[in-house]
């Protein structure tokens, strides 16, 4: 892995696809454990969760189902502090064990404003699989059951996460190049 641009950034290798990998599965088999003999509906949060969920699905043994919503709230590099809903969640998910799948969680105000909607529509249960969490910037507590990696307030692309809608497609995760690291 080496440095990469994307647009006017620079990023260097911080989670390689292998180490990616055997997170994501390792998680797969504690929810398969959890859920044994139960139909959870997994409900991944667009764009970011797209490759984490597709390849959390791939190691799941369980009779399940997904839905994707698409919330937002980031523009560049930053949050902006509102939360848009653009693709709702079409599905009935009333007494419906619920596992929501988001790629980062850093301030949490994105799931801080989405999870009463889905306590509303009274699930059996609802929890939370993330890929990346980012504890020393979160300002909304969020109870997160299923953590692959926790990290440092820096910035990151691939793996599904983008900078201004670049860096998805990228098999690894890259951390943002601090001026003066070159």
């Amino acid at each position: 892995m080496a440095i990469i641009k994307v647009h006017d950034k620079y990023f260097e290798p911080y989670l390689s696809e292998e180490t990616i990998q055997h997170k994501v599965k390792e998680l797969a088999e504690l929810i398969n454990k959890d859920y044994e003999g139960r139909r959870p509906l997994f409900i991944a949060i667009l764009n970011g969760s797209f490759m984490f969920a597709a390849d959390l699905f791939k190691h799941l043994s369980l009779d399940v189902e997904i839905s994707f919503i698409k919330l937002a709230s980031y523009k560049g590099t930053r949050s902006t502090g509102h939360v848009i809903t653009s693709i709702g969640l079409d599905t009935d998910i009333t007494g419906r064990d619920i596992i929501i799948v988001e790629d980062i969680i850093d301030t949490g105000k994105t799931l801080h404003n989405f999870l009463p909607q889905l306590i509303n529509q009274q699930p059996a249960s609802i929890k939370i699989a993330i890929l990346l969490h980012k504890p020393s910037a979160t300002v909304y507590p969020v109870d997160i059951q299923y953590c692959c990696f926790s990290i440092p307030d820096k910035f990151v692309v691939g793996y599904g996460l983008d900078y201004d809608g670049h860096g998805r497609n990228l098999k690894e995760i890259y951390q943002l190049k601090e001026r003066g690291q070159f």
